[in-house]
């Protein structure tokens, strides 16, 4: 009997469920946006019992598409938004704020005074992470401190800490299971990437009680069971890993120099180091890349905050578009050598430039500019802040030869030849772009036996389309300087 797998992609925006099947193929898909709050300038909140609410009306959804019984299954793997903060009573399960979401910037002030402090290479150490609101650690500290009673109920250990996965695990478990992968783990600031532990003087330098928080296992283990009455049968959760890692794992960028490039809510580009924590003299992060039988391999990253967010905004916000798939027409039209540059900065500016002050502009604006040449620009952000990371990877001496692209955005062609173009690498776009979802599958299914190793993994991996880079170097340092122009007006630092 064929056995399945259930992944559950909780993201920034909407929450998925994908049933796959032995071979990796998909094979039922449901989804429900939930709703962001921003009560401030730069603030961004999650409700978190709609996360877990939307989470289990998409896995029972894909269980019904797909026509099959939990007892069908064999297991379960979670990937989810990182860095996004909650904090619940152990109790009652209910969370005592909303969940912090990663790209909220309210603890901006007291990161740069760490900063002046001298903190940051301590930091840096231990994690592989830049100071930055960014990550977990300073919104911790922040609700214990704004929320009345939190501090010492969590120093008396009535509260637990977790990344959206270890939410997840504990409603899924009913209680009984709080636990996160290193990969999360590996997200908060606390967590000593080298220890594979969490780190006590990072405990202390950020007020965060170790009383707080989960367990940490490895990317593929057992991590309990799904009560019955959840999804009609016991299940088991056998994968956990951060969105960007499992979309490496799902990339099958499993050797060292092998990199893979997501485009969702954010674009997460991450090359893989192996048993090396390189650290990076260009700002990008040093983080985990998954870590399988008690053996971490590592990784060198850049984030950056807004990609599919900016198109959602000029949908959404400035309502220039009525549909995400209206973009490819107006670009067309207008064409790569496009005068308007846009820098979604909204809430601050990531690798490599990790600024939390900057904010977003359009520049270039004429009297002859209309939709079209503001909706292009969106889309050419997306791959003009790819070079920026891409030319900080290779400073640090790395070489890319090729980059694995998944995510909602890279469907659209005239993007991912914009991005072989101004980046000068082929761009392999693969037949399952879904390799978010896909990657928590492969964890699940290697904990579960489903597959045996990697390498049968890295096996199943086939190239839909590739993008070669046909732009004239002239043209491409014009455009970009354009680009680093641009960004260099909005920056504060």
């Amino acid at each position: 009997m064929t056995r399945y797998l259930l992944a559950i992609d909780q993201g920034t925006t909407s929450s998925r469920a994908i049933v796959f099947d032995h071979t990796g193929n998909s094979v039922a898909t449901d989804q429900q946006e939930f709703h962001q709050y921003f009560p401030k300038d730069g603030w961004v909140e999650h409700d978190a019992r709609e996360i877990w609410d939307s989470t289990l009306a998409v896995c029972r959804g894909a269980l019904d598409k797909a026509g099959i019984e939990a007892s069908e299954l064999a297991g379960i793997g979670i990937t989810n938004q990182r860095e996004t903060t909650v904090i619940w009573d152990r109790a009652t399960g209910e969370p005592i704020y909303h969940a912090i979401v990663w790209q909220d910037r309210r603890t901006a002030s007291w990161c740069t005074k760490l900063k002046s402090d001298g903190h940051e290479d301590m930091v840096v150490d231990r994690t592989g992470l830049l100071i930055d609101p960014y990550f977990s650690a300073t919104k911790i500290a922040w609700i214990l401190d704004n929320v009345e009673g939190a501090r010492s109920r969590a120093e008396s250990g009535e509260l637990a800490f977790g990344t959206v996965d270890s939410w997840l695990l504990w409603n899924l478990t009913d209680g009984k299971s709080h636990c996160t992968d290193a990969t999360n783990a590996s997200r908060t600031a606390l967590f000593n990437i080298h220890k594979q532990d969490w780190d006590d003087e990072l405990l202390t330098l950020f007020r965060v009680p170790r009383a707080l928080l989960p367990e940490v296992l490895d990317s593929a283990a057992d991590y309990g069971t799904a009560e019955t009455r959840w999804l009609g049968g016991p299940v088991l959760i056998a994968g956990i890993a951060g969105d960007q890692h499992a979309a490496l794992v799902g990339q099958a960028c499993f050797s060292p120099g092998m990199a893979k490039s997501t485009y969702g809510t954010g674009c997460f580009l991450m090359l893989n180091t192996g048993d090396q924590a390189v650290r990076s003299e260009n700002r990008l992060l040093t983080t985990m890349a998954y870590r399988l039988e008690g053996k971490p391999c590592y990784a060198v990253e850049g984030s950056i905050f807004v990609a599919g967010a900016a198109m959602q905004w000029l949908r959404d916000g400035l309502k220039l578009i009525a549909h995400a798939n209206e973009s490819s027409a107006h670009a067309e039209a207008v064409g790569v050598d496009n005068p308007v540059y846009l820098v979604p900065a909204f809430t601050g500016l990531g690798a490599p430039h990790w600024d939390p002050h900057a904010r977003g502009a359009i520049m270039g604006l004429t009297r002859d500019t209309g939709i079209g040449e503001i909706v292009t620009a969106g889309l050419q952000s997306v791959c003009y802040q790819t070079k920026d990371l891409v030319r900080a990877i290779q400073n640090d001496g790395a070489r890319l030869e090729s980059l694995r692209v998944d995510g909602g955005m890279v469907v659209n062609d005239w993007v991912m030849q914009f991005l072989a173009d101004i980046l000068n690498v082929t761009v392999d776009r693969p037949r399952v772009t879904e390799t978010t979802a896909l990657g928590a599958a492969y964890l699940a299914g290697l904990q579960t036996g489903v597959f045996e190793s990697l390498e049968q993994i890295s096996g199943l991996w086939e190239c839909e389309r590739q993008f070669h880079p046909e732009m004239r170097p002239a043209l491409r340092e014009s455009l970009y300087a354009g680009w680093l122009d641009a960004v260099e007006r909005v920056c504060n630092n």
